[in-house]
């Protein structure tokens, strides 16, 4: 435990369970209903509403080997060469192998995919697969339809549920293992103001952190709360410089910032074309998948399409689908571009990279649990290993669901004990951290797009770690002043606060990897280098808050325990 802490008031309510799980998309729900399934007392806790996460805005669909012809070693092959060397191999494996019966059970669960006229799933292919493996639903509404099935699962098993509630910091007991988390319930309800959820296992299934650039494909609440609450909490977070950008976002504007709408890999799948403003194709000789190369190999030709271009975006053409086929096939992303003026059927689409998902997070092994006792991660919140440095396009559902069906097995298999939080925990006590100014948000976020974006170099990165730290010291300062005029605890000044913690660990990984592997692109370093890099980096806190940075001996995840 590094003792630290956000700065809020002392819980004052507390209920119990044998379990919480904090976040609603794939990963949180599927664990919830799996937990409850084997009769543990389970409580989830959400930012939102229930269906508010990242999942529900998943366009593309979820991957698995489903398909005629299609086997789990053909969809591993394509996760390896994705991962660009930092796969772990045996989490890809569990991976495909366990994918296509987890899918199937989400199906009895009461999600609904799109079907063939003889009834089978309808697949379809996305960047880096060399078959189609990508089941939808609703043309392009996937994310959505899975939210849909399990929160009405949720309901019907009547689930204890906090909504509306920020989770703050990890509560343990005497001998440092897991014992709940404190939160902060917004508005009334059965639970207001901040609280308590004793438990013996806790489930971070927050999902990511794009909310640290300024523009994204992630929802206002992707803050990084988990990761920022496991650093506290002194667990080890891996691969976080591995963010990975989107390539076909619709452009709003060179000033446009917060979550920006996603054109899905699924129309270049459909054989949409990317073209410059002369029409001109430029990822043909590329790629041999050409438009459907991973994710980094077409995030970085549109970014050096722009460059030499001098312009701000590049097109995306499916004009030849027609008006019926995106009617049917994309009608989310139709409405979309057409709510900002843009007709996919008459003309080009304008898009550019934005952050979308964060290969790295918590580092856990094959069962979920992290480096602190009792603590899971699971989803985009936690490093598996199976994106390595860029994730294949549709394997994040697919992760969300098999990790959580491991995670709930093993806390049914073990039952921890309860236990009560220290003292110190239960009545707020650690070492406050120094809360930001809720409109810090946006340099933070601007400082992290300047510098640690999609092209990123020595200089840029030193520019925005000293930036970032100047914050950082900025708030220590009036933390300590005489007449301080720290931020008030709030919902606002915590997400900022999480927000930093997050960028500083991140960049201070990026200034650390001197080479250009999967979707992290050192212009200064431009050549990947399997000698000295084929390696991880895991970076946590140290008690005076500084990140600390390891790299590992091999490609190989230590262990998460010594007795693993």
């Amino acid at each position: 435990m590094t003792g630290i802490r956000l700065t809020a008031p002392a819980p004052g309510w507390a209920i119990d369970a044998d379990v919480v799980v904090v976040g609603s998309g794939v990963a949180g729900l599927t664990t919830a209903l799996r937990c409850a399934a084997a009769g543990l007392d389970t409580v989830v806790v959400t930012k939102a509403r229930l269906d508010d996460g990242s999942t529900r805005w998943a366009q593309g669909g979820i991957a698995a080997a489903l398909g005629e012809g299609d086997t789990p070693e053909q969809h591993l092959d394509d996760t390896l060469v994705a991962g660009a060397g930092l796969c772990d191999e045996e989490a890809v494996r569990t991976l495909v192998t366990e994918g296509p019966d987890a899918v199937r059970r989400l199906i009895t669960t009461g999600a609904t995919f799109d079907t063939t006229d003889s009834g089978d799933i309808a697949l379809t292919r996305e960047g880096g697969h060399h078959r189609r493996r990508i089941a939808h639903a609703g043309g392009d509404a996937t994310g959505a339809e899975i939210s849909r099935a399990l929160v009405e699962a949720v309901r019907s098993a009547a689930l204890h549920t906090i909504e509306n509630a920020l989770v703050l910091d990890l509560l343990t007991d005497a001998e440092g293992r897991t014992a709940g988390v404190s939160l902060h319930v917004m508005g009334e309800g059965q639970h207001d103001g901040v609280g308590a959820v004793r438990a013996p296992s806790v489930v971070l299934a927050t999902g990511g952190m794009g909310q640290v650039f300024s523009a994204t494909t992630n929802p206002s609440v992707s803050t990084g709360d988990g990761v920022a609450l496991a650093l506290r909490a002194g667990a080890e977070v891996s691969d976080l410089e591995f963010v990975q950008f989107h390539p076909t976002v619709l452009f709003l504007g060179a000033d446009s910032e917060g979550q920006q709408p996603l054109v899905s890999e699924a129309v270049r799948g459909e054989g949409a074309h990317l073209v410059d403003a002369t029409g001109t194709r430029f990822m043909l000789g590329q790629h041999e998948l050409a438009e459907l190369a991973p994710r980094d190999i077409v995030a970085k030709a549109i970014t050096r399409q722009m460059h030499e271009h001098g312009t701000e975006h590049m097109y995306l053409d499916a004009r030849h689908f027609g008006a019926r086929m995106w009617e049917q096939r994309f009608p989310t992303i139709l409405a979309a571009c057409r709510t900002h003026g843009i007709d996919p059927v008459t003309e080009p689409i304008p898009v550019a990279p934005a952050a979308h998902y964060a290969s790295g997070g918590i580092r856990t092994d094959l069962r979920g649990r992290t480096t602190v006792p009792g603590l899971y991660a699971c989803g985009e919140v936690a490093c598996t290993g199976v994106h390595g440095a860029n994730r294949l396009a549709s394997n994040s559902l697919l992760e969300g669901l098999v990790f959580a069906e491991r995670i709930a097995a093993d806390i049914a298999e073990t039952r921890p004990p309860r236990t009560e939080p220290a003292e110190a925990a239960s009545e707020g006590g650690g070492e406050p951290i120094a809360l930001l100014a809720p409109e810090t948000r946006t340099a933070i976020q601007r400082i992290m797009t300047r510098g640690a974006g999609v092209l990123r170099s020595a200089a840029s990165l030193a520019t925005a770690a000293e930036e970032l730290e100047a914050l950082h010291r900025s708030a220590a300062a009036d933390v300590d002043a005489a007449d301080p005029k720290d931020a008030v605890p709030g919902v606002d000044a915590w997400e900022v606060t999480n927000l930093l913690l997050v960028s500083r660990v991140l960049v201070a990984a990026a200034r650390e990897r001197e080479e250009t592997r999967g979707c992290h692109w050192r212009e200064d370093r431009p050549d990947r280098d399997d000698a000295h890099w084929r390696r991880h980096l895991v970076v946590r806190i140290a008690a005076d808050r500084t990140p600390v940075v390891h790299r590992t001996e091999t490609a190989a995840f230590p262990p998460v325990r010594a007795a693993d």
